[in-house]
């Protein structure tokens, strides 16, 4: 196994290392010498959805108007009536 890429035959071989090497960065499944995949440890799986979750809120929150939300009393209200 290299640093980031692993065949898929090595793969078959041990799927452990394999997860364990893609702990912190992705890991390239290759076949015949091709990128076919990419595998990715459980914890930067869950760190890229929540930065995406975070861009997606911060999109949200650039796209309101003002004077739609000049009456609102708090940050709960506003939270709660954009589904945050």
């Amino acid at each position: 196994m290299s640093d980031n890429t692993i065949s898929i035959s090595e793969l078959k071989i041990n799927p452990a290392a394999a997860i364990a090497q893609a702990t912190d960065y992705p890991l390239q499944v290759l076949s015949k010498g091709k990128g076919k995949a990419y595998l990715i440890g459980k914890q930067l799986f869950e760190k890229l959805i929540e930065r995406l979750e975070d861009y997606d809120d911060a999109a949200l929150v650039k796209s309101i108007k003002p004077e739609e939300y000049k009456n609102a009393r708090n940050f709960e209200e506003v939270a709660r009536d954009l589904g945050l």
